[in-house]
């Protein structure tokens, strides 16, 4: 059976359509399904000089039925199907337009959807621009729009959700992700650790096929807290919750608090299926360093599978050819194989 992804084109002024073209020209084992206005994906193929032909994804047809789709449908290089969402107004490469926003979320829905409706296996995003659509008014359940991963938390359902970025041979979740520095140390909690620890080591067994993750835990401090001269929360607040989550469960193998200046060394990475870091520039800078433009951001917690590229919408680079599919290939591939791992349709 094929493994069906759904791919958001994003932002349709930024380098999303340009990915999804240049993606087209090589082969795949699975079927990248674009979501997006058929039309922006041909301009902009005809743009970069591109051979494209574009299969048109048509939900109401037999022949695409979620029972025969995964056996029959292929994808061939130079050939790319797309399920089509109508831009609101014509789209200029590099220029943003407010009035096409209310598309971006709208490509976000019918991917999700059709996730949780189970007729693709997973959703993998192209970066979107979040100022445009807040300067369009959008708002989502009450809430203004602070990017994909509350989106898609607030879409499915969920309390709560774990940021996840992986490269080949290293992957670093977060325990707090966009919040001011001064914040951090009043939201690492026992109750925050607690959820998003049991949420990582969940979806490494269930979406990698690891029995018994070991993950690296980071302190918050220097020195993880050097005995409690540079600071208490090693001692008060994670030391105990690793111990009781161990003791809770018996499939959690977690190590640490580390000194997060040595946590990310060759010989500690050795044996980690994945790491924790407490706070965003903790860990994602070591990331990026490491594979920038070749990982994927994942979204753990969710009731479906998504993953992302690492990077923004490159307003510079849409249109002109260059822009790297390194990362979206990436996110493809992880996608690809967390639905294998989860056999989900």
């Amino acid at each position: 059976m094929k493994t069906l992804l759904a791919i958001t084109a994003g932002e349709p002024s930024g380098i999303g359509p340009d990915l999804c073209v240049q993606i087209a020209q090589q082969s795949f084992d699975f079927v990248p399904v674009v979501i997006a206005d058929a039309q922006v994906i041909e301009q902009r193929a005809k743009q970069l000089g591109l051979p494209l032909t574009i299969k048109l994804w048509d939900n109401d047809s037999a022949t695409y039925s979620k029972n025969n789709a995964a056996n029959n449908t292929e994808h061939v290089a130079g050939e790319l199907w797309v399920r089509h969402v109508q831009c609101a107004e014509p789209v200029v490469a590099g220029t943003l337009n407010e009035a096409n926003s209310a598309y971006v979320i709208e490509t976000l829905t019918v991917a999700a959807q059709g996730c949780l409706d189970k007729q693709w296996h997973g959703m993998v995003t192209a970066p979107v621009h979040k100022g445009i659509i807040n300067e369009a008014g959008i708002v989502y359940q009450g809430r203004a729009f602070t990017g994909h991963t509350e989106f898609l938390r607030d879409y499915c359902g969920v309390e709560e959700v774990v940021m996840m970025l992986a490269t080949e041979d290293l992957r670093v979740a977060l325990a707090t992700t966009h919040i001011p520095l001064r914040e951090v140390a009043d939201a690492v909690t026992p109750e925050v650790l607690t959820r998003v620890i049991s949420i990582l080591h969940k979806d490494l067994q269930t979406h990698f096929g690891i029995a018994k993750p070991n993950i690296l835990v980071a302190g918050l401090n220097p020195h993880a807290g050097e005995d409690g001269h540079l600071g208490r929360e090693e001692i008060e607040v994670i030391t105990p919750t690793l111990k009781q989550l161990m003791a809770d469960d018996s499939s959690m193998n977690l190590i640490g608090p580390l000194p997060a200046d040595t946590l990310y060394t060759p010989k500690q990475l050795e044996n980690a299926d994945a790491t924790l870091a407490m706070f965003h520039d903790q860990g994602l800078p070591v990331l990026k360093f490491h594979g920038f433009g070749r990982a994927a951001n994942i979204t753990l917690g969710l009731p479906i599978i998504r993953t992302s590229v690492d990077h923004g919408t490159a307003l510079d680079l849409a249109g002109t050819g260059t822009a790297n599919t390194g990362s979206l290939i990436t996110a493809l591939k992880v996608a690809e194989q967390m639905a294998t791992s989860q056999s989900s349709i």
